[in-house]
């Protein structure tokens, strides 16, 4: 589903998305398309389903947004791996 679509589907409220299809550019990740998880009213709720999601599912995207968003792109976050010292 489009960002479009969701904002239509569900104003004003909190979606946890599976990311469908997506690319990477200047550090930022453009959200292509998406499977809406849930939808919440509040963001403490969105996260927490979030990160459930992420701790049971870890090889998948998820992410969560407000529907008062105009463009669905969020900056990277790099998760580097720390070797011993």
């Amino acid at each position: 589903m489009r960002w479009q679509e969701v904002k239509k589907r569900f104003p004003n409220e909190w979606v946890v998305l599976e990311v469908i299809k997506a690319h990477s550019e200047n550090g930022y990740r453009y959200i292509e398309d998406v499977v809406i998880i849930d939808r919440f009213e509040n963001s403490l709720e969105a996260m927490e389903r979030y990160e459930e999601l992420r701790k049971d599912q870890p090889q998948r995207e998820y992410c969560f947004f407000h529907t008062s968003r105009q463009n669905l792109v969020a900056r990277e976050r790099y998760a580097g791996i720390r070797g011993p010292r």
